[in-house]
C-alpha cells in the first residue's frame, strides 16, 4: 500500500495536463475543475455516495468528460484524456511523466527564476502553469514528492495497479487510435514479440485481466480518509459500521501491515455499540497507546480518559467511570484544555441526572455545585470557547430542568427560543432531534397534543435522515405513543416495525426499541385485561433494565394501573410508595409527582377511604395548576371528582368535570376522556337518584328524566372512548350501567339487550384471559 499515489490520482494528473495544455474550452472549465477539486478534499459526512467518492472508477471520469467537446475539432475531452493515459505505455514512460512533465505544470519559484537568469537563459513562454499555492498546484507538488519517495517495488505496484485501472478503456481508445494500437499492458512486450498471455508477462504482471482489485488501488491516505469518514459517521449517528464498509476496511487492513492507527478507534466505537465491552476496552487502550507514543505533547491523554469514562458508564462500571472523568477534568484544567473540560463537565452533569446515587461523592466535593450552577458554568464556557452545539444542548438541558421542577412556562419557552436561535444562526443540525423531542414533551404537558404530534411528524418527514439513531428511536416511540393514546394501535405498531434494521444494529438502540415496543404492547394488553399476556410482557421488560429513569417510571405506572384493575389495592399502594422512594432530587419531575399523588388518591378512593384521598387529589391539582402542567391538571381534577363522587357530592362532581371537558377532549387521550364521561354518568345518575327520593312532582320528574337521559348520552360517549383503546373492562362497565339504567326506567326489552351485550363482553374478556 503506497502512502499517497494511486491509479486514480495518476488519472487526475493526466486530466490536469489536458487542462494545462489549453485543450479544455471555457464552457467546460467549471465542470472539469469541480470534478478535480471534488477528488482532492476529504469525504463529506452528509455524502451518501461515499463509495463513489472514496474509490472512484475510471467510468466516473467518463461520465464527466464524455459530454464535453475539446478545443480539438471532432474530439471530446474524454478522447484526449484516453490518449493521455494510454501514452503512458510502460513503467519508464510513467517515470518520465513524473520526473519531467509533472514539475513543468507548476510555476517556477523565485529561486529557479534567479538561477535561470544567472545561467543566461531567456524567460520561457510557459503557457498555462499552476500556482504552487492553489489546490491543484498543491496536489501536483504532493504527487511529485510522493513519487520520488517510492521504492522500486512500490513503483512497480503502482504501475501494475494503473494498468488494471485503465484496462476497461482499451477498446474505446483502440477504436479512436487504430494507428497507435499497442499492447494493453506494456509496449515493451510488443517490441520483444510477447503478448499479455505470455509466460514472461504473467511473471511480471500476474493475471492482469482478472477482476480482483490490486493493492495499489488504495493508499494509506485513502484508508485514513475512509476511516475518518466512518468515525465521524459513528460519532454523529451512533450506529455501527455497515457491512459493505466493513468489507472494505478488512481488505485494507489485510493488504498492508501499516494500518492507520485510527482504525483501532473505529473498532472501539463499533465494539462499544455492539455491547462488546472487552473488545471496546482493548481497542480504546490500543488506540490511545499508539496516539500517546506518536504525540509528544500528550494532549490526547485527557480525551482518552473521557472516552474511558463514557465506556465504563455505559457498561455500568460507575466508580471507574467517575475516577476516570475526575482525572480528565484535573488534567484538562492543568493544561488549560477548555474543549475537553467543557465536554467533561457536560458529561458529568448528564451522568449525575441519570445516576444520582453514584454522584453523591462528587457532589459533596463541590466540583459541580448545584444543577443550575453547573448549567450556568457550561453556558458561559461554551460561549467563550464558541462551542455552539454544546451551548445549544446546555440551554435545552436548562429548559428540561425547568420543566421537571415546574418553573414558569414563559421561561421554558424562552429557553426553547434561545436554543432554536443558536441552531439556526450557527447552522447546527445535530441538536434538532433533542430540541423537537423536548418541545413535544412540553406541548404534551400543557395539553396541546396536536402540537406535540406535529413536532414528531415534522421530525419524521424532514429530519429523519442524518440524525443520531438514539433520538430517532425516541421520537418514533413518542410518535407511536400519541397514536396509542388515541387507540390507533395498528398504525403505532406499523411505524415501530418500519424502523430500519441498520438503525438498530447497536445493542443499546435495539434494547431501547425492544423496550419501547414492549411498553406499547403492555398498554394495549392492560386495556384488553389479558392477565397472561401482561405478566409475560412485564417479565420481559423488567429483565431489560433500561438506564432511562423516565422509562422505568413509566413501566412502574403501567404496572400499578394493571394491579389496580385487578383489584389488589394493597399491593398497588405498596408499589406507589416504592416508586416514590426511587425519586431523587436529581431526577425529580413534577409530572411524576402529580401522577403518583393521583394514583395514591385513586387507590384510597377504591379501598373505601375517600377522605384520605381528597387531600392528595387537591394537592396534585394545586401543584399541576401552579406548574401549568395542564394535562396532569385535568387528570388530577378527574381524580378529585372521583373522590367527591365517593363522598356523594354528585352536583359538585358534575360541575367539576363538565368545566374541564373541552380541555380533556383537546388532550386527545381516549383513556382520560372515557374516565371523565364515566364520572359524568355516575354524577348524573346520583343527582337523579336524589331527586327520586325526595317528594314527587312534575318538575322533579322531568328533571330526573333529563339527568337520566344525560347519563345515557355520557354512557355512549364513554363506551366509544373505551372501544377506541380496546378497554374491555371499561366497555363491560358501561354496558352494565346502561342495562341498569334501562331497567330503572322501565324498559325491560332494552335492558335485556344491553345485559346480553354485557355478557358477550365478559365472555370475550374471559376468552382473552
Amino acid at each position: 500500500m503506497t502512502r499517497y499515489l494511486t491509479p486514480w490520482r495518476i488519472s487526475l494528473l493526466c486530466l490536469i495536463t489536458v487542462y494545462t495544455d489549453g485543450l479544455v474550452p471555457n464552457s467546460s472549465a467549471i465542470d472539469v475543475l469541480s470534478f478535480l477539486t471534488a477528488g482532492l478534499f476529504p469525504l463529506d459526512p452528509a455524502d451518501k455516495q461515499w463509495e463513489k467518492h472514496y474509490l472512484p472508477r475510471i467510468t466516473e471520469i467518463e461520465e464527466v468528460l464524455s459530454g464535453h467537446e475539446s478545443s480539438v475539432p471532432g474530439r471530446s475531452l474524454w478522447d484526449l484524456f484516453l490518449k493521455k493515459i494510454w501514452s503512458l505505455d510502460s513503467l519508464d514512460a510513467l517515470e518520465v511523466f513524473f520526473n519531467d512533465e509533472i514539475p513543468s505544470l507548476l510555476t517556477k519559484t523565485r529561486e529557479q527564476l534567479i538561477q535561470d537568469r544567472d545561467h543566461g537563459l531567456a524567460p520561457e513562454n510557459e503557457g498555462m502553469r499552476l500556482s504552487r499555492s492553489s489546490p491543484l498546484g498543491a496536489f501536483v507538488r504532493r504527487a511529485y514528492l510522493e513519487y520520488t519517495r517510492l521504492q522500486f517495488h512500490d513503483s512497480v505496484t503502482l504501475w501494475t495497479g494503473f494498468v488494471k485501472y485503465r484496462l476497461p478503456t482499451y477498446n474505446m481508445w483502440a477504436r479512436r487510435n487504430a494507428s497507435d494500437k499497442q499492447d494493453p499492458v506494456d509496449i515493451n512486450l510488443n517490441v520483444h514479440g510477447f503478448n499479455s498471455s505470455a509466460y514472461l508477462s504473467h511473471v511480471v504482471y500476474g493475471s492482469i485481466e482478472d477482476d480482483e482489485e490490486d493493492e495499489g488501488v488504495v493508499s494509506v491516505k485513502d484508508a485514513e480518509r475512509l476511516i475518518e469518514f466512518q468515525v465521524g459517521e459513528l460519532q454523529r449517528l451512533g450506529g455501527r459500521v455497515p457491512e459493505e464498509m466493513r468489507a472494505q476496511l478488512k481488505r485494507i487492513i489485510t493488504s498492508d501491515s501499516n494500518a492507520p492507527v485510527l482504525m483501532y478507534y473505529l473498532e472501539y466505537l463499533d465494539a462499544w455499540r455492539a455491547g462488546d465491552y472487552t473488545s471496546a476496552f482493548d481497542n480504546l487502550h490500543r488506540y490511545f497507546d499508539y496516539t500517546m507514543h506518536s504525540n509528544s505533547d500528550r494532549s490526547a491523554y485527557q480525551f482518552s480518559l473521557l472516552n474511558l469514562a463514557i465506556i465504563q458508564a455505559d457498561f455500568e462500571c460507575f466508580s471507574e467511570a467517575i475516577s476516570a472523568v475526575q482525572e480528565a477534568v484535573a488534567i484538562a484544567r492543568e493544561s488549560h484544555d477548555m474543549n475537553c473540560l467543557n465536554f467533561c463537565m457536560s458529561w458529568l452533569y448528564h451522568f449525575g441526572k441519570a445516576f444520582p446515587e453514584q454522584m453523591r461523592e462528587v457532589q459533596n466535593s463541590g466540583m459541580l455545585g448545584n444543577e443550575k450552577e453547573g448549567l450556568m458554568f457550561l453556558k458561559a464556557k461554551a460561549k467563550d470557547a464558541e462551542m455552539w452545539s454544546l451551548m445549544s444542548t446546555t440551554i435545552l438541558s436548562e429548559a428540561k430542568l425547568e420543566m421537571q421542577q415546574g418553573e414558569s412556562l414563559a421561561t421554558i419557552v424562552e429557553s426553547f427560543v434561545r436554543a432554536s436561535h443558536i441552531n439556526v444562526t450557527k447552522g447546527l443540525s445535530n441538536p434538532t432531534g433533542a430540541y423537537i423531542l423536548l418541545q413535544s414533551a412540553m406541548y404534551a404537558r400543557i395539553g396541546a397534543t396536536h402540537l406535540a404530534w406535529l413536532d414528531t411528524e415534522v421530525f419524521r418527514e424532514c429530519y429523519m435522515e442524518g440524525h443520531p439513531y438514539e433520538e430517532f428511536v425516541k421520537l418514533t416511540f413518542r410518535n407511536c405513543q400519541i397514536l396509542a393514546q388515541k387507540g390507533n394501535y395498528k398504525e403505532a405498531f406499523a411505524r415501530m416495525n418500519k424502523v430500519e434494521p441498520e438503525r438498530l444494529r447497536a445493542f443499546k438502540y435495539n434494547n431501547s426499541w425492544t423496550y419501547y415496543s414492549g411498553l406499547l404492547q403492555l398498554r394495549r394488553q392492560i386495556n384488553r385485561d389479558d392477565k397472561v399476556a401482561v405478566e409475560h410482557i412485564l417479565a420481559q421488560l423488567q429483565a431489560i433494565q433500561l438506564l432511562d429513569f423516565d422509562m422505568r417510571l413509566l413501566l412502574a405506572f403501567h404496572t400499578i394501573e394493571f394491579t389496580l384493575r385487578q383489584g389488589d389495592t394493597g399491593r398497588a399502594l405498596r408499589m406507589v410508595e416504592q416508586a416514590a422512594n426511587t425519586m431523587q432530587p436529581e431526577n425529580f419531575d413534577v409530572h411524576s409527582q402529580i401522577k403518583l399523588l393521583c394514583l395514591k388518591a385513586r387507590i384510597l378512593e377504591k379501598s373505601g377511604h375517600p377522605q384520605r384521598g381528597f387531600s392528595l387529589a387537591m394537592r396534585a391539582a394545586s401543584i399541576a395548576h401552579r406548574s401549568k402542567v395542564l394535562f396532569d391538571l385535568w387528570e388530577a381534577i378527574c381524580t378529585l371528582a372521583a373522590v367527591l363522587l365517593s363522598l356523594r357530592e354528585f352536583e359538585a362532581t358534575a360541575e367539576l368535570v363538565e368545566s374541564i371537558m373541552p380541555q380533556i377532549l383537546e388532550a386527545e387521550d381516549s383513556a382520560l376522556t372515557a374516565r371523565a364521561y364515566s364520572l359524568l354518568v355516575d354524577a348524573n345518575m346520583g343527582i337523579a337518584g336524589e331527586l327520586s327520593t325526595s317528594k314527587q312532582g312534575g318538575e322533579r320528574t322531568l328533571a330526573r328524566k333529563e339527568y337520566v337521559n344525560r347519563a345515557l348520552g355520557y354512557i355512549d360517549s364513554a363506551y366509544d372512548a373505551y372501544e377506541e383503546i380496546e378497554d374491555i373492562l371499561g366497555q363491560t362497565e358501561m354496558m352494565a350501567k346502561k342495562a341498569t339504567v334501562m331497567h330503572l326506567t322501565g324498559d325491560p326489552v332494552l335492558a335485556n339487550d344491553y345485559a346480553a351485550k354485557y355478557l358477550d363482553l365478559r365472555k370475550r374478556r374471559g376468552a382473552e384471559i
